[in-house]
């Protein structure tokens, strides 16, 4: 369940890496965005000391120390409530574009459908093109959950848009089967 009060327990990663190559840089920032660490400049990143994150810092230290760089995590909190509230808010304003962009998604996968509907293409190769669709939708869903650690205001949207992308994909498949256990002279 999402906390609403400021969380003042978070970690800290300094991390510094090689220029060269720029491949363990980038697996290293892919870990931390996965998990949802805010930039706070070049190397420095922040997390709430929550279980979910423990596993993806592990992973960026473990690339960092693969890559002769070097990692530092801080236990950190904010020095007022204020502080930890600002904290918070930066950090639920980054979930929040996580969520846009999942409800975007969402439009598209919706548009997607409603277009073979129109073109009436009902086949099984399509159906399982949009199934895969809507499970991609299913598995950013739960990760984008699992890392909204506070609750931001567009998750309950969220949720009811994939619920409504699901009901739309079985009206799909519905009409895919439908369309392929039609006879011949049941076209006419």
């Amino acid at each position: 369940m999402p906390n609403s009060e400021p969380e003042s327990r978070w970690l800290l990663l300094v991390i510094k890496l090689p220029a060269e190559p720029s491949r363990h840089r980038v697996a290293v920032w892919r870990e931390l965005r996965k998990i949802g660490a805010l930039s706070l400049g070049q190397g420095v990143w922040a997390v709430p000391d929550v279980p979910v994150c423990a596993d993806g810092i592990a992973r960026a230290i473990t690339l960092t120390e693969q890559a002769d760089g070097q990692a530092v995590t801080l236990n950190a909190s904010g020095r007022s409530p204020e502080d930890a509230a600002r904290f918070q808010a930066l950090f639920t304003a980054a979930r929040s574009c996580d969520w846009t962009e999942f409800l975007a998604d969402c439009g598209k996968f919706e548009k997607e459908l409603a277009k073979e509907i129109r073109n009436q293409k009902f086949t099984l190769a399509e159906l399982e093109e949009e199934e895969q669709s809507l499970e991609r939708l299913r598995r950013w869903h739960r990760d984008l959950t699992a890392r909204d650690v506070f609750g931001a205001p567009e998750a309950a949207e969220a949720t009811k848009r994939l619920k409504d992308c699901t009901t739309a994909c079985e009206d799909y498949a519905e009409r895919v089967f439908r369309a392929l256990h039609e006879r011949p002279e049941d076209q006419r």
